[in-house]
């Protein structure tokens, strides 16, 4: 008999909430709610963007890093049974947003469409804890030859790994970009390391992947983290 491929449709997210395949009733109200949110909000204008961008593993932390201006990131990825979750909603310092990603190319995980929705931080902890993928970070904001480096930490279970993001406005920039020397290599197109993969996984999850580019554990020297 064929399987039936799996459906991450929001349409089947809502009825599969009616059946009561969640057991605990306050998640289940408050995903159901989510859910059905999400259904409506597809009528509502989001702010749209082209999000194009360079990954790097990072080989060494740049001097003087945790002088750098930084901000403490939560993203929680729904939903919780897709491999590779696409919405996510965020918390970045005292600031909330709710984000849907598309692949632009299937071929091409640098240039993604981004759809993003502010929310309140009431509308944030309203969703929270409803079942989902979560990845904590800290992200530095690094000057770098006139533009801004993304340095992400990542704390908890993935502690070790380091990132980093530079973000351009035409694909021309995009192309002439060189690699600094405090990264090892780009890994833009790997789909492990994107924020919907890494969700939910420890370092070891993903260290036989990290070793093929013989990439080393990381940690910043941070007091304030502590």
């Amino acid at each position: 008999m064929k399987k039936k491929k799996k459906n991450f449709g929001l349409t089947n997210k809502i009825n599969v909430l009616k059946k009561d395949k969640i057991k605990n009733s306050k998640t289940k109200a408050r995903s159901r709610v989510f859910y059905e949110y999400l259904f409506k909000v597809k009528k509502i204008n989001f702010f749209k963007m082209i999000e194009r961008e360079k990954t790097y593993l990072v080989k060494f932390l740049p001097e003087s890093l945790e002088k750098c201006e930084k901000k403490e990131f939560l993203d929680i990825y729904f939903p919780k049974d897709d491999p590779h979750p696409m919405i996510r909603i965020r918390k970045k310092g005292d600031q909330f947003e709710m984000t849907k990603k598309e692949v632009i190319d299937p071929n091409d995980y640098s240039v993604l469409k981004e759809h993003n929705i502010p929310l309140n931080e009431e509308q944030f902890n309203s969703l929270k804890d409803i079942e989902s993928k979560k990845v904590h970070k800290i992200r530095y904001y690094y000057p770098f030859n006139g533009r801004t480096a993304e340095i992400d930490v990542f704390q908890g279970e993935l502690k070790g790994l380091v990132l980093v993001d530079f973000e351009f406005d035409s694909k021309g920039e995009f192309d002439v970009f060189e690699m600094p020397d405090f990264c090892l290599t780009d890994v833009s197109q790997e789909e492990f390391i994107a924020g919907g993969m890494l969700c939910g996984k420890s370092y070891t999850d993903i260290e036989e992947r990290l070793l093929k580019y013989k990439y080393k554990k990381l940690f910043i020297d941070d007091k304030s983290q502590k």
